[in-house]
Formats: C-alpha cells, structure tokens, sequence
C-alpha cells in the first residue's frame, strides 16, 4: 500500500519501478499483473508432465519454458485461499479463471471479463488458469486489483461475487488508441462495483483503465478528483513519453490529479494502466489475506481461518476446475446461473 519510488525531478511526484506486484496507494492495497504463456493443456487442463517436473510445486513463481505455475500443482493459479476485507477486481484480458468459493459458487470467466469480489468477512475462494486449449498454446493476461474497504464495513458476512461480462465493459476507442473502463467515469461512460459494501460505488472518485496504443498513438486522460491519489503504470511496449518526459516501460508514475495526463506512443504497441482513487484515509493493519482495523482484529482474523479454513469449503478439492467445455458462467450458491451471450 505505501509508495516506495525516488522522487523525480520531472513532472511526476515520484516514479517507481515495476514488478509483477505493483505499487499502489490508498484506497488500493495490492496489484498482481502476469502474463504467461502455458502449452497446449491435457485431458486434466494442465501442462504435460515434463514441462511442470522439477518445479517447485505449490509454490512456483519463476518463469520457467514461458510460464509459472504459482500455487497450483496440477492446473496453475491459486488453489483454496481467504480474503478479508477488501475487494478484490480481476481482468483477465487473455486466458480463462475457474473459481470456486466457500460459500458455493463457482464459474468461468476470460477474455476481457472482469470479476468483482468484495469480502467484508470470511471469505475463500479458489482461482485456477485451466488450459482449454488442447491444440495449441494456452496464453494468459490477468490483472488483479485490491481495493480496501472502508472501516464501516469490515467484518460483516455479506461477501458478494459479480462477474462483469466483456460487452459489459465499455470500450472507448479512438485512432490507435483503446480504453477499457473498469471503474470511474471517462468517454461519457460510467461503471461502479456491482459488489455490495465497495468504495468504488460510485459517490467517490476511484477510476481503473486498461488503456491500449498503436505504435504513435496518443491519449490525454481527464483531471481527476483533486483529493484522488493517481497512478500510471506503464505495462508493456518499449518507450513513450508522458506530460513530455521519455519514460520506458516498466515504470510506474505518481502524477498530480489537477493535469490532464498526455501520453505519446513510441514504435510499439504498448499497454499503461491508470488506478486514481480518493484515499480512505483510515488506519488499517494487514496481515497475509487480512485486512483489518487493528493488529488484534487481524491476529482473530487469522485463528478464525486456520480453524475453519477447511470445514466451511464446502468442494471436494481445494484447486477446484470446471469441465472444459463449461464456457463462461457464473453460478451462484441459489443455484442461478448467469452467462453472456456470446462465448467465446
């Protein structure tokens, strides 16, 4: 959550370095963005076997033949894990995620689908990468962002889970130049959590876009809310300049919220994201999946899981994945069953 960067001598307040964990300030606490390039799946939507041997399995995060396998020892990505409280917003721009919770409801989303999950109390769930592909390679793009929950609503049970479908994602599309608007207000358009304690609701200033350019393209981005906190991240591609100053890619960026942000494209294609939110401005104590307002409530937090973490999942197996040919679905623990009309 803190911002940990040199201070510039530019027009940015601070400039950073990327990781595959970015930087954030409040009221967002975590971004995790990874990209990897998985093979062709089997019948068990995994890596063949002599691509994963020698691993470190369950806990692998070096890029090995293209491509990580994270906590997963069978299909990559997260098996069984808590949160709480806090929102968890998830774009997979490429690929497929399988989840399955605690509370029963389980899908598939991918492909330029973004999840909310807001998760004021107990809450587990798992996030599986299965490799549908069985012809050819299996590609993933995902970007998952943290946003904290105001103290009010900590503690509470009422966790919600939303998918927001591709075509329910306004696209703002200029020469060279494509916007995703996750969150906030941009181009006439406006979208809000559809979770039911956010931050994000609406009423505050918190913005989250994906913005893509063609080699050369250019975009200026919009003040935003004087008292928001507002950072660039510039994601992939090889250089561009911003307010005029030549930056490379893989640099994160603190910009004042009163300008209005130019971005100038190099020669290739290239990917930034922009997280502005007003900042909650309260004390928070996080410990591992828990977010909380003071160390004593983090450290009950934590026993309640180590207690429980196993008895209320209510799935056979803890890195939980849907049939191959499930398509992309949300099914919640009343049984209903959303699905966009177009799979892909």
């Amino acid at each position: 959550m803190a911002f940990f960067s040199r201070k510039s001598k530019g027009p940015f307040i601070r400039v950073s370095e990327m990781t595959m964990h970015w930087d954030t300030e409040d009221p967002f606490i975590f971004v995790s963005h990874h990209e990897d390039d998985y093979p062709a799946g089997n019948r068990q939507m995994a890596p063949p076997l002599e691509e994963i041997s020698g691993r470190n399995l369950g806990r692998d995060y070096k890029k090995i033949m293209g491509f990580r396998m994270f906590n997963g020892k069978v299909v990559p990505g997260f098996p069984m894990h808590a949160h709480w409280g806090y929102e968890t917003v998830t774009l997979a721009q490429t690929g497929y995620v399988d989840h399955s919770d605690c509370e029963g409801t389980t899908g598939r989303y991918g492909f330029g689908d973004a999840q909310w999950v807001s998760a004021p109390g107990f809450y587990e769930h798992c996030e599986m990468y299965p490799l549908v592909n069985k012809e050819g390679r299996n590609p993933n793009d995902i970007t998952q962002v943290m946003i904290a929950l105001p103290p009010e609503k900590r503690n509470l049970l009422e966790n919600s889970v939303n998918t927001v479908w591709k075509d329910e994602i306004p696209l703002i599309s200029s020469e060279g130049c494509r916007i995703q608007l996750i969150c906030g207000k941009y181009g006439g358009f406006e979208m809000k959590s559809p979770s039911l304690h956010s931050w994000a609701d609406g009423s505050r200033w918190v913005r989250m876009m994906r913005i893509e350019l063609d080699p050369g393209a250019s975009v200026t981005i919009d003040k935003a809310d004087p008292s928001a906190n507002r950072n660039l991240y510039f994601v992939s591609g090889e250089k561009g300049k911003v307010l005029g100053e030549e930056v490379n890619w893989g640099t994160q960026m603190k910009i004042s919220p009163d300008v209005e942000v130019d971005i100038s494209n190099g020669e290739a294609p290239s990917v930034f994201w922009i997280l502005e939110g007003v900042p909650i401005g309260c004390k928070m104590s996080m410990f591992g999946p828990v977010l909380l307002g003071s160390d004593k409530e983090v450290r009950e937090a934590l026993q309640t899981i180590r207690k429980e973490e196993f008895s209320r999942w209510p799935w056979e197996v803890i890195d939980r994945v849907n049939p191959a040919e499930s398509g992309r679905f949300i099914q919640r623990k009343d049984g209903s069953r959303e699905s966009p009309d177009v799979d892909t």
